[in-house]
């Protein structure tokens, strides 16, 4: 298959790659731009694992091809490090909220974008939400008061 030019919007910077027009986005990311805090689970959309924020929204990275996203900007776990560790991550890491780490990247950007939407919200209201993510290590529990942790502080 021939491949083709795009430029990827990815982090606050412009890429331009090469490649085929099947590629997905979360292969994309890892192959091309070296970036691989996008974990690649299940590959169907079901796990979180490969979620990055399109446009400031949570998107399945494997379910869409790169060059549908041409023109649009991309954040992958890598482009919230610039300025320290955000409220979500630090809650995390106290609350001991990780384990083996494969999730961590999909659950912190699935509740950054979340959090801005659902500023007070109740246990069950992020136990429905982090449904979309599959942790195969923690349980659940530590995850759940991290991400309640965070909204707190966002209202302080």
């Amino acid at each position: 298959m021939a491949k083709v030019a795009i430029t990827l919007q990815v982090n606050g910077e412009s890429h331009e790659v090469l490649l085929e027009p099947r590629k997905l986005l979360s292969d994309a990311l890892r192959e091309e731009l070296r970036l691989t805090g996008t974990h690649v689970g299940c590959e169907h959309g079901v796990c979180g694992a490969c979620t990055v924020l399109l446009d400031g929204r949570p998107v399945r990275s494997c379910l869409l091809f790169a060059v549908q996203v041409e023109g649009q900007e991309v954040t992958t776990i890598e482009g919230l490090r610039r300025n320290g560790l955000t409220p979500l991550q630090r809650a995390l890491h106290e609350e001991h909220g990780l384990q083996c780490g494969f999730c961590t990247p999909g659950i912190v950007l699935t509740f950054e974008a979340w959090l801005r939407d659902h500023p007070e919200p109740s246990e069950a209201e992020i136990r429905n939400a982090l449904s979309g993510n599959l942790c195969r290590c923690t349980g659940y529990q530590n995850i759940v008061r991290a991400i309640a942790k965070a909204a707190a502080e966002g209202r302080t």
